[in-house]
């Protein structure tokens, strides 16, 4: 029975690159066929499914609650706005820096940060994420961050003549990226290395005793999670057009963590559903109320976790499974037939 089963789950490792490239190629479709505010706030929904895929990461597949990723999505932001705006530079050259410069910051602050672990690691980020919007405001960087004034930027055109407009090349801009982001974390994550963190999740002590270096590992994850949000976070200031302090609040962070639980923990697909979740479902709520949206916004929430307690990933996978199952059997049922 080994022998019969082996293939067919070889033949179903491409089934979840393959989900990724047919909702890439579903995704592309709104660039020509929705077009205005609705198509902006599409491009929003991608740029924050990027930055939940970040925290994904280190939270769902490492096991590192972080309230401060939003510290991160401001510093690739402002990255990316300064070098625009100071230095003439064009946006798609700013991507690269401004993940670096986040990967560099991650890794700084994941070093000391993740030796704490649990509720004191999420307290420290926290902090983080507290203390980043004021360090923007400080008069000694005004000259580069506005100060409370923030940093305007231009929207791109199309490039080579494309019969694109702005906002159709910008969300078509933005969704090649992070479609290129998440395959990239699907190989990661299903590498060995993606395997040692899942396994220092779960048993960190049977980890340890295998010769895992625990601390440099959740030190590396961090660093890859911040640069994702990272990048999210210079996807925003070039679709916003930009960037102040008061943008990137507490707030935020604790948006980006309501997307991955609502999406899904540990699920990469989920990071979708928690970004269309985290941008279209508050304006569903304001225009249910305008008087008390956060209210009506609390009462969605809620009862969306009463109802799917394990996320909409967790929803489609139950889905999924016995059709999943069936067809393997399937395979199964021809390889003994041949």
């Amino acid at each position: 029975m080994p022998v019969a089963t082996a293939p067919a789950r070889a033949e179903s490792r491409p089934l979840v690159p393959l989900a990724i490239l047919g909702l890439a190629l579903l995704a592309l479709a709104p660039t020509f066929l929705v077009e205005g505010y609705r198509l902006f706030q599409l491009t929003l929904a991608v740029i924050y499914a990027v930055a939940i895929l970040g925290l994904n990461i280190v939270t769902g597949y490492n096991g590192q609650i972080s309230l401060g990723h939003g510290a991160f999505y401001a510093v690739g932001a402002y990255a990316t706005a300064i070098m625009m705006a100071s230095f003439g530079m064009p946006y798609w050259a700013t991507l690269p820096i401004a993940a670096l410069i986040c990967a560099g910051l991650g890794y700084a602050i994941g070093f000391p940060a993740l030796r704490l672990g649990g509720l004191y690691l999420a307290l420290t980020t926290f902090a983080l994420a507290v203390a980043v919007p004021q360090i923007l405001k400080y008069h000694a960087f005004e000259e580069w961050t506005g100060g409370v004034q923030g940093v305007f930027i231009a929207k791109p055109d199309a490039p080579f003549g494309l019969p694109l407009n702005a906002d159709q090349w910008l969300y078509l801009f933005t969704t090649v990226i992070a479609v290129a982001i998440f395959l990239l974390s699907w190989n990661l994550l299903r590498s060995r290395i993606g395997r040692a963190m899942m396994a220092i999740r779960d048993q960190p002590i049977a980890a340890e005793a295998m010769g895992m270096d625990i601390a440099r590992l959740k030190t590396r994850t961090f660093a890859v999670s911040a640069m994702i949000t990272g990048i999210a976070g210079a996807l925003s200031a070039i679709a916003v057009e930009f960037v102040s302090p008061d943008s990137f609040s507490v707030m935020l962070s604790i948006t980006l963590f309501v997307g991955m639980v609502v999406g899904g923990i540990a699920s990469i697909l989920g990071a979708v559903f928690g970004g269309l979740f985290v941008v279209f479902v508050p304006n569903l709520a304001e225009e249910i109320s305008k008087a008390a949206p956060g209210v009506i916004y609390g009462v969605i929430l809620i009862l969306f976790l009463f109802i799917l307690p394990t996320g909409f990933a967790g929803f489609l996978r139950r889905l999924a499974g016995p059709l999943l199952r069936r067809w393997r059997d399937g395979a199964t049922t021809n390889q003994d037939g041949r």
